[in-house]
């Protein structure tokens, strides 16, 4: 049995009445309280009787079981009263803070913005359902499940009534955002140049033959098909596209090096936002896209999905990974990509700090290098770039040099990867996604996949 704060003020405005009457009238004051107290104590044990049964309800849900980080997802609550009573009450229905559970009010005079979990007036007649929609808008992407459903069932009156709490499951799977996706248009465009779907046709070692055309001024005279140009008596060329049908692994890296934040974002998530776009990319240009998420262990892993369903099956799978504070496995993570029989483009993302890279990657790099194409792209800080054109004062001279030093092992980290045939992709968080997927493109164009 719960007590509602009505019941509080009729028993303080209560007293207040029947001590001033008792002084009225010359009576002893503690025994008119003592009365009205019990009276309203009998009133408050029947109001709590009569408030309709909590025993007869039944609860469903239904509604949004994933969303992207950023929007907002409905998830709705059926309340079912199966009993012969109404009921009259409030509801709460619980979620964890990030879920986004809140609902917001400014008060006037105040700079803060107060945010609270919304309660839910209840009013069920016998035989009937009331639906409670909960409009979640998440902080962190991964699942979210609700706590309880905590129901209070009032009196007639409104003194008293009972209270019960449930679980009822849900799961709501909050996926990354996808924010590169302003960046594939325009590299879907690239890509319809290079594979020949608009007059700009290039031809690079390796690339695949497509069709025969005449020649036109300014084309390469090495394109020149000089059998079908004896047979026409005119000179034709072949065009060229970029193979297609190539696999390519996209390589996670949640190792420690992922925990770190550039600016307000983890490096993880700033690689999983390049994975959606390179994935994309590659999908429509006929690629085969797969997907691995390693440290000392797989943590993930989406293979042979097909080309409508790449971008719903990532995105599900990186949605639950974590940063793990541990080292990466180089040399388990090789081993695992040497598995792979088919020569593929290996897309590694990962931090290309001196620490992780020397003495993990690098040595195991000559392996790798041998069977597949390498990528390794890593997210910069523009931090570190802006302290190393500080001036000014002693501290800002000394922080300028320090920057310079951390710039100077990054290129010189590349460098060797660069000896080794790895490409290097190192950009800031803004323009490392399509920085990535230029890379891509351009190995495409040249047939180096």
């Amino acid at each position: 049995m719960v007590l509602t704060g009505r019941s509080g003020v009729v028993a303080a405005a209560g007293s207040v009445v029947v001590g001033v009457v008792s002084g009225v009238l010359h009576l002893p004051g503690w025994a008119g309280i003592a009365a009205f107290e019990a009276a309203l104590g009998c009133g408050v044990a029947a109001d709590a009787l009569r408030a309709g049964s909590l025993r007869d309800l039944a609860f469903n849900r239904s509604g949004d079981a994933t969303v992207r980080l950023g929007e907002s997802a409905t998830v709705s609550l059926d309340v079912v009263n199966v009993g012969d009573r109404p009921l009259r009450g409030t509801l709460r229905d619980a979620w964890a803070p990030s879920a986004g559970n809140v609902v917001r009010t400014t008060q006037p005079r105040q700079v803060m913005e107060l945010a609270k979990e919304p309660r839910h007036a209840l009013t069920i007649e016998p035989r009937s359902a009331q639906r409670v929609d909960s409009v979640l808008t998440p902080t962190r992407r991964g699942d979210r499940a609700p706590d309880r459903v905590t129901i209070r069932s009032l009196g007639p009156l409104g003194l008293a009534g009972r209270q019960v709490s449930r679980e009822v499951p849900w799961r709501v799977r909050v996926l990354p955002p996808f924010e590169s996706r302003k960046h594939l248009p325009s590299r879907l465009a690239r890509l319809h140049e290079t594979d020949g779907r608009t007059p700009v046709l290039v031809r690079g070692q390796g690339s695949e033959f497509d069709s025969l055309r005449e020649y036109v001024v300014g084309d390469d005279v090495r394109s020149i098909d000089w059998r079908a140009t004896a047979r026409r008596n005119d000179v034709v060329v072949r065009t060229w596209r970029p193979e297609r049908d190539r696999h390519v692994v996209i390589v996670l890296d949640t190792s420690r090096t992922s925990a770190g934040r550039v600016g307000d974002i983890p490096r993880l998530d700033s690689a999983i936002d390049a994975t959606l776009l390179l994935a994309a990319l590659a999908t429509r240009a006929g690629d085969r896209v797969d997907l691995l998420a390693y440290d000392q262990q797989l943590r993930a892993s989406v293979t042979g999905a097909l080309p409508g369903r790449t971008l719903a099956l990532f995105s599900d799978a990186m949605a639950v990974l974590e940063p793990s504070l541990i080292e990466l496995n180089a040399e388990g993570l090789v081993t695992h990509l040497m598995r792979i029989r088919r020569r593929s483009l290996v897309v590694l993302l990962t931090s290309i700090d001196a620490a992780a890279i020397g003495e993990g990657l690098l040595p195991q790099m000559s392996r790798l290098t041998g069977h597949h194409k390498v990528v390794v792209g890593s997210v910069a800080d523009p931090r570190i770039a802006q302290l190393s054109t500080a001036r000014g004062d002693a501290d800002a001279v000394f922080a300028a040099a320090s920057a310079e030093l951390a710039l100077t092992t990054r290129r010189q980290v590349a460098a060797e990867l660069g000896r080794h045939g790895v490409e290097v992709v190192d950009a800031i968080p803004e323009r490392f996604a399509p920085a990535l997927a230029d890379r891509y493109l351009a190995l495409k164009a040249a047939g180096r996949l």
